[in-house]
């Protein structure tokens, strides 16, 4: 269901992306903010609960630390091998 929305989140993830990079966090992508809304922000979210409104507060509400937190928990979740050098460079900021 989320999936089909992306298209109309879009807005709100390149504005989320445009204050990342203006902190200097260049490296994040489009699919790295959609991934970590799917497994973090609404992981546990119900398809009778989906509100525009409120997955684009989600989205709009993102803060650089709790992203990276996320980033970094993923980071040693994964064998070391499947790290790009952007990846590590990303988490050694």
């Amino acid at each position: 269901m989320l999936e089909s929305l992306r298209d109309q989140l879009k807005p709100a993830i390149l504005s989320k992306l445009n204050e990342f990079e203006i902190l200097g966090y260049e490296s994040v992508q489009e699919d790295d903010i959609w991934k970590f809304l799917l497994m973090k922000k609404w992981r546990k979210l119900k398809e009778d609960d989906i509100q525009l409104h409120k997955l684009v507060n989600d989205i709009l509400s993102v803060r650089i630390q709790e992203y990276m937190t996320f980033i970094t928990v993923e980071a040693f979740q994964t064998p070391s091998s499947e790290l790009s050098s952007d990846d590590l460079k990303e988490l050694l900021k």
